[in-house]
């Protein structure tokens, strides 16, 4: 069974929702919305206090050719352009909207017909996805224009569609592939078209056979050609990017600054790409998205349908309530997700799920010392130490952490999980990475020559 080469591991599935079907959240009274819920550059707003709004219209242009558009979630007055605090309670630009009514952009197609062909060129394609502020959706935010963008010397081999959803608990985009199948697979098709690829591949864990059995009917039912399922072993962070390329095609993407392009790759995630069908078909923009409202403690798990800006606390109140032991809320799964202190604060493109830990599954075990165990190297899915890196974090060594290749880690949680003294590795590794790609912008920024 296919799989990626070292580490991994495997926790606890607790996919509690994974057999509810997509609800639609009712549509909240305010929205706020993130002026930074991408990569890159924050968007700069389009609107100011007082104006009025429709659902699609864009509120706020990308800031640079590494950011993305931002659109209105719902019609309504602009209330306020200001700081606010995010789930961390880390204070940043958003747009607040009242809601009066639900009143679209009318070039948006909202009928449930579905559109298979696709007559437009790669750039076109491409400029569409980029007008509709398109970013993948499992997490890492990257705005998809700039993926589907080709460097010169380079040329992708294959579209490699992420249906793993690996991370616990979480299972929006398993809902997605089972009831909007045929807008998946025609957006593979339409990210073929943008990088000119024969051949997709859409990787996805044993532990959904529906999903793998359901997308490969309707490959054979409707004469799809060079879209193949390629069944996982369930195995944690099969998900990464890096890890999908070498299970799917066995090719093993070089440390940074290398990127997938560098081994003909291109990843999508599987929301993602329902995302472009409607950005390329309907001329839809992101502007609402399927959220997992889970935990063990939650009276009704559910995969929820919510435009940006929602409030987190709409979505548990939809789910039961928090339940009387909750001691921590997730944006995110466990693994991979930010733990939360404000719930008013909103859902944005790259939250695929609320997760909500209860009695000891929230609280941290107490640290003891290193036993040198090796645990966390054994479990590391990008080859590094760890339990070195952690240590040098402390001691702000970040010299040392550059030559070890911090920046190679994708914070997936594995070393923390495996470490039987319950050290806090992965903080520690965030914290050493963080500090040494902001040595390293600085580096060449200064290095740049002055205009």
């Amino acid at each position: 069974m296919k799989t990626f080469p070292i580490g991994g591991v495997h926790p606890s599935e607790n996919k509690l929702s994974c057999a509810k079907p997509i609800e639609v959240l009712p549509l909240p009274e305010v929205v706020n919305i993130p002026l930074a819920q991408h990569i890159g550059a924050p968007a700069v707003a389009k609107v100011a206090k007082g104006d009025k709004v429709l659902t699609g219209q864009l509120i706020a242009e990308a800031g640079s050719f590494m950011s993305a558009n931002i659109h209105s979630p719902i019609s309504g007055t602009v209330t306020a352009v200001d700081a606010q605090p995010n789930g961390q309670g880390l204070r940043q630009v958003m747009i607040t909207i009242k809601r009066e009514g639900d009143e679209w952009v009318d070039t948006i197609d909202r009928s449930k017909e579905l559109i298979r062909e696709c007559n437009l060129s790669a750039q076109e394609i491409i400029a569409k996805i980029k007008d509709a502020g398109i970013v993948g959706m499992g997490g890492a935010t990257f705005p998809t224009h700039v993926k589907l963008s080709i460097p010169a010397g380079k040329k992708a081999e294959a579209l490699i569609i992420n249906g793993v959803e690996c991370e616990p608990y979480l299972t929006s985009d398993h809902r997605t592939m089972l009831e909007r199948g045929e807008e998946l697979l025609v957006g593979v098709t339409i990210l073929m078209k943008a990088i000119d690829v024969k051949q997709a591949y859409i990787g996805i864990e044993n532990n959904k056979p529906d999903a793998i059995a359901h997308l490969r009917n309707l490959i054979v039912q409707n004469g799809y050609t060079g879209i193949e399922v390629t069944p996982l072993k369930v195995r944690y962070p099969q998900g990464g990017e890096k890890q999908l390329i070498a299970a799917v095609t066995g090719r093993q993407v070089p440390p940074p600054p290398a990127l997938p392009i560098d081994v003909g790759a291109v990843v999508c995630n599987a929301s993602t790409t329902v995302a472009v069908y409607e950005a390329v078909q309907k001329n839809k923009p992101l502007i609402e998205r399927v959220v997992t409202a889970t935990g063990k403690g939650m009276k009704s798990p559910k995969n929820l349908l919510t435009r940006m800006g929602t409030p987190i606390l709409s979505l548990l109140e939809a789910a039961g309530g928090l339940p009387e032991d909750a001691g921590k809320i997730i944006n995110g799964g466990p693994m991979m997700g930010r733990a939360m202190v404000n719930l008013e604060s909103p859902v944005t493109k790259g939250c695929s799920g609320i997760t909500v830990m209860s009695g000891n599954d929230a609280v941290r075990r107490e640290p003891s010392q290193c036993i040198k165990c090796a645990k966390c190297v054994s479990a590391c899915p990008m080859g590094l130490e760890p339990y070195y890196l952690a240590k040098m974090a402390r001691k702000k060594g970040w010299d040392e952490l550059e030559a070890q290749m911090i920046t190679s880690c994708i914070e997936c949680g594995c070393c923390q999980s495996s470490c039987p003294a319950y050290l806090p590795l992965l903080d520690w590794v965030r914290l050493g990475k963080q500090t040494v790609m902001g040595i390293i912008r600085s580096r060449a920024a200064a290095a740049a020559p002055k205009k």
